[in-house]
């Protein structure tokens, strides 16, 4: 089996993620896309898709979306079923007009100014996080503070009753676990997708009703409300969009907390640097741990028609992975890109995806809770280190963000500071 045919194999991905970089460095050193066929897990049929692998070319490629766009099929390399977009259809799966006018709606809401009390409890949230596992002495990072902390942020975020946290926290897991039985059980994974995607939709049709009737300063109130002029998002529109926040903007947030805390373990100097200058070092350290970490690790775009790029000839349909962590670690780009520095300046990474109409709208979130989550860990547990491997997700194929399930770690205990 070639180098990048490897790239569509569970193994590969199951691997920690300097030892399924090594290898990525050595496809991408072959030439900018890698032709790749796969077996689709849905149709038990041979696919193929391009990976974009070097920097310049997934640029390229995000800020022409009406050459490879986003709305046919999927951005996972697989097409969904037209039933599963009725889930997981939310604008990033989208071209415009539609997207534009989705993602318009929703970026009203999503500006720092809107979102000033969302950031600001992110320190209050941190800090309570920590409080029910501090006195521990040891535990796993991942289930007790990767895991829950930006994902009791987006509920809280939204609107969604403690109560429901649980029950978001385990659809969440399915629907990004990439088939991880741990996470899907010994059902179809397909099935189990499914049913994760149904109960986040009545849950948040339930909410969404609630909030037309009796609104209140939350994020689902605005959305479904709207000042004189205004459009809003339809009520089929909620869930979807829902599912893209409490997946894409939970899970990206976790995996880079949990990698960061690995790669300071593999690398005590840097953390030094950074422990030793938790203010100056903050904003250069988070956008490091972003691109070496890379959590979202592709999306995928179609070509809407014959075209050429750097040497590549595409027709119309085909499918084009952009890899973002293959383009992190450019040398074209990156000085000594294999590595880790806190203070690498500058560094304009592709974590949060490429330029153009989809990158991610809550970069300033993540930017926050990222550096909130190093300050509180390595100021109230100072002396917290990685005692065990990570433990990556045991994936059925290439699975949009690269987790970690589980991260052994001990620490001094020390107390709690809430009330």
């Amino acid at each position: 089996m070639t180098a990048s045919m490897r790239l569509a194999q569970p193994e590969f991905w199951n691997r920690q993620l300097a030892e399924r970089m090594a290898e990525m460095a050595e496809i991408r050193e072959r030439g900018p896309f890698a032709h790749t066929s796969y077996i689709n897990p849905l149709t038990a049929e041979t696919e193929s898709f391009y990976a974009a692998t070097r920097y310049d070319e997934v640029v390229e490629i995000s800020k022409r979306p009406k050459d490879f766009c986003s709305g046919k099929g999927a951005v996972s390399v697989p097409d969904m079923p037209e039933e599963a977009l009725n889930f997981f259809g939310s604008f990033i799966n989208m071209d415009d007009p539609r997207h534009a006018r989705q993602r318009g709606i929703v970026a009203r809401s999503f500006t720092p100014r809107q979102l000033q009390g969302v950031l600001d409890s992110v320190e209050t949230i941190c800090a309570e996080v920590i409080d029910g596992f501090c006195q521990d002495g040891e535990a796993d990072l991942v289930q007790v503070f990767s895991q829950p902390f930006p994902l009791l942020i987006i509920c809280d975020m939204m609107g969604i009753p403690r109560s429901e946290f649980e029950t978001v926290l385990t659809a969440t897991n399915v629907i990004l676990g990439g088939g991880d039985p741990e996470y899907t059980g010994d059902g179809d994974p397909l099935e189990a997708l499914f049913t994760a995607g149904m109960a986040l939709t009545a849950l948040m049709g339930e909410l969404a009703e609630e909030r037309r009737a009796n609104p209140t300063d939350d994020l689902t109130s605005k959305l479904v409300h709207n000042d004189v002029g205004e459009d809003m998002l339809d009520p089929s529109e909620i869930a979807p969009f829902f599912i893209l926040l409490a997946v894409a903007g939970n899970d990206t947030t976790r995996t880079a907390i949990s990698h960061g805390m690995n790669l300071l373990g593999l690398n005590p100097d840097q953390r030094r640097l950074w422990q030793n200058d938790l203010d100056g070092i903050g904003p250069t350290a988070v956008e490091e741990v972003v691109r070496v970490a890379s959590p979202v690790t592709y999306m995928r775009r179609t070509a809407t028609r014959d075209l050429s790029l750097s040497g590549q000839d595409f027709v119309e349909g085909d499918k084009v992975v952009l890899m973002y962590a293959s383009a992190n670690r450019d040398p074209r780009i990156f000085d000594h890109p294999e590595t880790f520095d806190v203070r690498r300046d500058p560094n304009p990474h592709l974590g949060f995806g490429g330029p153009g109409p989809h990158f991610c709208l809550g970069a300033h979130l993540a930017r926050r809770e990222v550096s909130v989550a190093f300050r509180q860990l390595l100021t109230r547990l100072p002396d917290i280190e990685v005692c065990g491997d990570p433990v990556p997700l045991q994936t059925m194929g290439m699975p949009l963000v690269g987790g970690i399930k589980s991260l052994p770690v001990r620490f001094t205990p020390t107390e709690p500071v809430g009330s």
